[in-house]
């Protein structure tokens, strides 16, 4: 079953590709030029109403949101190597720290930058600091999420992690940048980077 990806260099389908290649699964690339606006026109709406990229289409199924994609993969393509088994105790620390990188390091980031004010209570975030003491409790073990065995998580949550310390929205404190620096010197990463600046380089975008 062939697979294609809705893809752009500069969105969040470049961290998608670290994914594919953590997978070892081969993606037809569709660029989306997002500096036209071409994400918020058909085709690709028809396939995501909320005109996003990533949008992974794998035969008949429809996976949006970079996250879902991710661990969609991982379910799919390489269960037990990048996503522990259901009855694996370690599936619930894989899914809480997948999705604690886009609802709540990013939010809180978003806060912080954006001067919201908003109560605790009401925000599923929390608040900066209680977020970045999580985040950091999160690989104090290492040297990935879980422990000895890297996971698809490790891609969504390391990912996020890289990109906000490159923005300079993150400090760079030493056991961030000490994991980002482990996940760096992935095969599969590198692959990927590679592959994300030469289509930059192709589209006059350096």
């Amino acid at each position: 079953m062939s697979l294609s990806l809705s893809y752009h260099p500069y969105s969040r389908a470049a961290g998608t590709l670290w994914a594919l290649e953590e997978a070892g699964v081969a993606c037809t690339l569709e660029l989306v030029d997002i500096m036209k606006g071409e994400q918020k026109q058909p085709p690709l709406t028809g396939k995501n109403a909320m005109g996003k990229i990533p949008t992974l289409v794998d035969g008949d199924v429809v996976v949006t949101e970079a996250a879902a994609i991710a661990l969609y993969l991982a379910d799919r393509y390489a269960p037990g190597r990048l996503a522990p088994a259901l009855e694996d105790p370690r599936r619930g620390t894989y899914l809480r720290w997948s999705f604690f990188a886009p609802s709540v390091i990013e939010p809180a980031v978003m806060a912080k930058n954006s001067g919201w004010e908003v109560k605790e209570m009401a925000a599923g975030w929390g608040n900066f600091e209680s977020m970045i003491a999580s985040a950091e409790s999160a690989i104090a073990a290492g040297p990935y999420l879980l422990g000895e065995q890297f996971s698809m998580a490790d891609v969504v949550f390391g990912g996020t992690l890289r990109f906000m310390m490159g923005f300079k929205q993150i400090e760079p404190r030493p056991a961030f940048t000490d994991y980002v620096a482990r996940l760096d010197a992935r095969p599969a990463f590198q692959r990927a980077d590679a592959r994300n600046l030469q289509m930059r380089k192709q589209l006059g975008l350096q």
